[in-house]
């Protein structure tokens, strides 16, 4: 770019007809501008201007040099145009990553709005549980739920991840309704387990913000949330759930709260992108217009109507 730089200053000094007016006009000093001429001249190994006190000319190969040169910097200079343009243009390929069930759920019904908003958008939609590495695996954009491992990624928070205990109205029948943190020792607890480790240790904090850890038991733990809701609904146990997960369930009946007395530090759900600087306007778009119906948490708890 050097090379480009030199040659565009070389046609601004034949345009104004001097050396010190040709550099102020593009920011610099003088005596830098002649020092990048003579450079260009030095790397060409031809003399490209005859230099007066007053006034400067250019050689023939000067002229030559021009005439060639003129035409691929303002050929580069449309590149430039287009390419700000095309960047600042909600367009192009997405390629995203979310969750299974919170994508089929919350952000596959906004698609279409969103694509008729932008008609120049290509979504390419990637549905796991698994955590992937988006910068590897060449994704703009992962929605992500949880607590969020300290890297060199951007995260933006779209809404926050509320979780509760609950279980059926069955399986309470029949087991009895847990009145402290203790008493989970005596239930059923299904289990979430990780790459890493099974999430054994349940931990509630009371209206004093005192925290209760409590190590659970149970018959049924897997690796798959929608399965350990199915298990809570067929009357299996008890289990720790996002709301937004089980909100259906809560609605009608199917799953109620237990221990609502007590919470579960909540979490997020993200938008997680591989750099902040010089992110295309398609992701942003999107993580903004997804934000915005996001925001106001449509699962949230004080929104479902809770049963006798």
């Amino acid at each position: 770019m050097d090379r480009i730089n030199d040659l565009a200053l070389f046609l601004r000094v034949l345009d104004l007809g001097s050396i010190s007016a040709a550099a102020r006009s593009l920011g610099l000093s003088p005596a830098v501008g002649s020092q990048r001429l003579k450079r260009l001249e030095r790397d060409l190994g031809a003399r490209l201007l005859h230099r007066t006190t007053r006034q400067v000319h250019a050689t023939p190969e000067g002229k030559l040099f021009a005439e060639q040169g003129r035409a691929m910097v303002e050929d580069l200079e449309t590149l430039f145009c287009r390419m700000r343009q095309t960047l600042a243009h909600v367009a192009g390929p997405l390629r995203l990553t979310m969750p299974s069930t919170f994508g089929r759920e919350y952000i596959s019904p906004l698609l279409p709005a969103f694509l008729e908003r932008y008609p120049e958008v290509e979504l390419h939609v990637d549905t796991t549980d698994q955590m992937v590495d988006i910068v590897a695996s060449g994704y703009d954009l992962a929605i992500r739920i949880g607590m969020l491992e300290d890297s060199s990624l951007v995260a933006r928070k779209l809404a926050n991840n509320q979780r509760i205990l609950c279980a059926s109205p069955a399986y309470i029948e029949r087991h009895g309704r847990p009145e402290t943190p203790v008493d989970l020792n005596h239930h059923q607890c299904l289990r979430l387990t990780g790459s890493q480790r099974q999430q054994d240790v349940w931990r509630l904090i009371d209206e004093n913000g005192t925290t209760h850890a409590v190590k659970v038991t149970g018959r049924v733990q897997s690796n798959q949330g929608e399965l350990l809701r199915d298990a809570a609904v067929a009357g299996l146990g008890i289990a720790q759930h996002s709301v937004w997960h089980i909100a259906d369930d809560l609605r009608t009946g199917r799953l109620e709260p237990v221990l609502p007395e007590y919470a579960i530090a909540e979490t997020g759900i993200y938008a997680v992108m591989p750099q902040r600087k010089l992110v295309p306007e398609r992701v942003r778009a999107f993580v903004a217009f997804i934000e915005q119906h996001l925001s106001d948490e449509p699962w949230a708890l004080s929104r479902i109507r809770q049963g006798p």
